[in-house]
């Protein structure tokens, strides 16, 4: 499992994966729908593999002495630890705009979502999205990723534009402060956020390693 994922990383890995982390900077962009960052991230991933796909490796990783169960949790492995690096630095900017750049006039105007746990509870939602949208979707062919990026992308627009609204809400408007306003409140649907994140994972992971199994290559 350890060397498919190295695999993952140094073979089968786009650039672009990487590259497309740099969307975390869209946290410090104000006037912007920062959740985009999460789609573009996604995006990177997606890019990874199309390139898996015109290189034929999926084929060529399950011809290897290797479960096909452990071919399919690599390509998870790997889809996490590029959201998990995402979500840390954004974490880390987040923290930056509700402490040290929380009076900064562009910050403090700013119509759309700001930086907050909630911020960072979405992103996770929409990364939960692309793990079982996109994911649990290429493997039920191990080939087709047009249709499943497309439903991603559905659900990202869609997740984005209940968070942009929600602060717009009666009684919600402290979902759009820079001050951390009731921060136990939204640390608590941080924390309920990364369960589904988990969850979600898991179940989009086991879905489709019974499918890949059944897959005749």
């Amino acid at each position: 499992m350890k060397k498919l994922l190295i695999k993952e990383m140094r073979l089968t890995a786009s650039p672009l994966s990487y590259i497309f982390l740099a969307a975390v900077l869209f946290t410090l962009v104000p006037g912007y729908p920062i959740l985009m960052g999460a789609f573009f991230i996604c995006m990177g991933i997606f890019q990874s593999f199309q390139n898996g796909r015109e290189a034929n490796d999926i084929l060529y990783t399950a011809l290897l002495p290797v479960r096909k169960s452990d071919v399919v949790r690599a390509k998870y492995a790997f889809t996490c630890m590029i959201q998990l690096i995402g979500f840390a630095a954004t974490a880390g900017l987040t923290v930056l705009r509700m402490t040290v750049l929380s009076r900064v006039d562009p910050y403090v105007t700013n119509a759309l979502m700001n930086p907050s746990p909630v911020f960072l509870a979405f992103e996770l939602l929409i990364f939960a999205a692309f793990n079982l949208l996109f994911l649990g979707g290429y493997f039920r062919t191990a080939y087709g990723i047009g249709i499943p990026f497309l439903s991603f992308g559905i659900a990202t627009f869609v997740i984005v534009g209940i968070a942009e609204a929600l602060h717009h809400l009666p009684g919600l408007s402290f979902l759009n402060t820079t001050s951390g306003e009731r921060l136990g409140l939204q640390l608590i649907v941080l924390a309920l956020a990364a369960a589904v994140y988990a969850a979600v994972t898991f179940l989009s992971c086991r879905t489709s390693v019974g499918r890949f199994e059944k897959i005749d290559l």
